[in-house]
Formats: structure tokens, C-alpha cells, sequence
């Protein structure tokens, strides 16, 4: 199994497509564990071109978004294909997330995710973000394989 997944390799896990697919590497993946994942900040990216004007920032919500997206890619490489067919991952809640430093376009982001518990189809996580080894966010979250409508 691989310990890094390029942006098509991360499509053919999840669902999300432009522009909500954040996340464009995956990497140092330990299968069903941890991994970094690599988001690309650009001036071009939707969500800065109008947060804010003459000062844009990626919004929180889309980090912790990020956050979601990784831990998703992360389970479903984990997994038995066959396991994960026809599934999707859901976010459930998401817990003591701070914001320390706004990211701004021009920048990779990168996220260090590990899975702390899993019960079931019930996974716990926690994410580190930062930029130039500075911590901007940081968060705990749950989300849930649930069964895809066919």
C-alpha cells in the first residue's frame, strides 16, 4: 500500500470535486493511523477571492473542511476496497477547534492528522495545521462511514 496519495489517487477515494476538493496530497500516510496532507493556497482559489477583498484569507471552516477531507482519503486507502464500495464519509462534530494565525493565498498549508479511536463505523481524529512549521489551527473531530444513495 502506498504512504501517499497525488490529487486523482485522493479523487477516486472521496467525492468531493472542484472547487470543494481541497486537499492536493496526501503523504507519510500510516494506513488507518496518521498522514499530512498538503493543501495549495492560491490567489485563484474560490474561497479567497471574496474573503476578504484587499486582505483574503482562507475561511476556518473551509481548515476544518480540509481537516475532514484528509481524515476521509485516510480511512477510505485503509480500508478494504470492497469494504468501502458505494460508502462515504460523513462528518459528525467537530471539537476544540482554535485558530491562531489567518492563512493567506500563496502558501501550502499542511495538516498533520492522526486517527485517535474507531468504533464501528465511527472514527475519531485530531489535526494540526501549519504553514512554514508555524501552528495556525488546530482541531478534533468525528465523522462516520455511512452507506451512499445508488
Amino acid at each position: 500500500m502506498s504512504n501517499s496519495l497525488n490529487r486523482d489517487q485522493i479523487k477516486k477515494l472521496l467525492p468531493h470535486r472542484e472547487p470543494m476538493l481541497l486537499v492536493d496530497e496526501l503523504i507519510n500516510i500510516v494506513p488507518l493511523k496518521s498522514a499530512t496532507a498538503i493543501i495549495n493556497v492560491k490567489k485563484t482559489s474560490f474561497y479567497v477571492q471574496g474573503h476578504f477583498p484587499g486582505q483574503p484569507v482562507m475561511p476556518g471552516v473551509l481548515i476544518v473542511e480540509a481537516f475532514g477531507q484528509a481524515a476521509a482519503a485516510l480511512t477510505a486507502h485503509g480500508i478494504d476496497p470492497k469494504t468501502y464500495e458505494n460508502k462515504l464519509v460523513y462528518l459528525m462534530s467537530v471539537d476544540k477547534a482554535r485558530f491562531r494565525s489567518p492563512v493567506v493565498p500563496d502558501c501550502k498549508l499542511i495538516l498533520d492528522i492522526e486517527a485517535i479511536r474507531s468504533h464501528g463505523r465511527v472514527w475519531k481524529y485530531k489535526g494540526i495545521a501549519k504553514v512554514n512549521d508555524k501552528k495556525i489551527a488546530d482541531a478534533e473531530w468525528s465523522a462516520t462511514i455511512v452507506d451512499r444513495n445508488t
